[in-house]
């Protein structure tokens, strides 16, 4: 009993939510059009390059040669369909704009009196930080006048992101934070609207721009990093030979119907594991995977332990990050069925418990 208990304490104290390793980036140094950069990395890695956040696009950066040229195409392209979407990748699936809004002329949002509205985008307000210095309520009100993007990358470099509202509650926390502090009336939120779209589908909603871009000038419908610029963005003309980067997607969704073990035996046969999901940002591009699978749930490498009554990842990391389904994760009956961690392949995409013979498809990972 004791020796459980210590376990238990140990497991407690090494919790800790670990940086997300990144995708794996390739540059090649050949010069092609976009689709042709496409076609090239569709057949040889996942896709051109996708970039979810600045930690990806230091990495990037960093696999850019010298003797690149002075642009370099990425995954980006612009399309017909214009979408609201959070600064921080999260999707946007709650709205909450006032009566007439928005009015279809703006690309950015604000919050006034606990309703959005939609603004343009160069305009100044004061806006609202996600961050994990204040504990309380993983807010930060900015008391500086800045447009969106300039607002968006301070709250980058000095926070988190431009906070997400993702449902009525937060909405509420939020409108309550203004409100008792008495702060300004109208505040930046991470909402905003554009047309692109990453080639390999993601949902990530992460943007670099250089500012006055993307111009939109004719026809520029593609985009290129700049390595002089510190890899800030600039949309282009997608006919242009330009060198270009590649990712390789270390998250493979088997289609394949397998019990836990089963599966579990099949990752680590190839030199792979079930993946472990420590973060939000794991957990966003677990949920951009999964999206393809043919059963409604997706094995993870999650499982409970009846001798310590938790769960853990077989990957030999703690279970720090949580994103179970009500009525999940607790009070498992683990004396008459082993139960194995799954992920729902759509809806909200939660955690749930299975039991390890039920037959689903699964996700292996490279991350190390």
């Amino acid at each position: 009993m004791e020796q459980t208990l210590y376990l238990v304490l140990l497991l407690i104290a090494l919790c800790s939510v670990s940086e997300c390793v990144q995708r794996q980036y390739h540059f090649i140094n050949e010069r092609k059009n976009w689709t042709e950069a496409q076609r090239y990395c569709r057949a040889n890695y996942t896709d051109l390059a996708t970039v979810d956040n600045m930690n990806d696009m230091k990495e990037l950066n960093k696999c850019v040669t010298d003797g690149g040229g002075p642009y370099i195409w990425i995954g980006l392209q612009k399309t017909s369909v214009n979408k609201w979407q959070w600064s921080s990748g999260d999707p946007a699936l709650y709205l909450n704009w006032r009566s007439g809004q928005p009015d279809g002329t703006d690309e950015c949002a604000f919050m006034r009196n606990g309703r959005w509205e939609d603004g343009g985008c160069s305009d100044s307000r004061t806006f609202i930080c996600s961050s994990s210095n204040n504990m309380s309520t993983g807010l930060v009100f900015v008391n500086q006048r800045m447009n969106w993007r300039d607002a968006q990358s301070y709250c980058r470099q000095n926070h988190i992101d431009l906070v997400s509202v993702r449902n009525q509650n937060e909405n509420q926390q939020i409108q309550k934070f203004i409100s008792n502090s008495l702060r300004s009336n109208e505040v930046w939120i991470g909402l905003f609207r554009d047309s692109w779209q990453w080639s390999d589908q993601s949902n990530s909603s992460f943007r670099y721009w250089k500012s006055d871009e993307p111009n939109n000038a004719g026809g520029e419908n593609c985009t290129v990093i700049e390595p002089n610029s510190l890899g800030q963005w600039n949309d282009i003309s997608c006919n242009n030979p330009f060198t270009f980067v590649c990712h390789e997607d270390k998250l493979i969704l088997i289609k394949e119907s397998r019990t836990w073990p089963e599966a579990l035996r099949y990752c680590r046969q190839n030199s792979l594991n079930l993946v472990s999901v420590h973060s939000e940002e794991m957990q966003r591009r677990v949920m951009n995977v999964v999206k393809g699978a043919s059963t409604a749930e997706v094995w993870l490498g999650l499982r409970h332990s009846s001798l310590l009554g938790i769960w853990y990842w077989v990957s030999g990391d703690t279970v720090c990050y949580q994103n179970w389904a009500p009525g999940n994760g607790t009070g498992e009956d683990c004396e008459r069925t082993v139960r194995s961690g799954a992920v729902q392949s759509g809806g909200d995409q939660r955690w749930i418990s299975r039991p390890e013979t039920d037959k689903l498809n699964f996700l292996c990972s490279r991350y190390e």
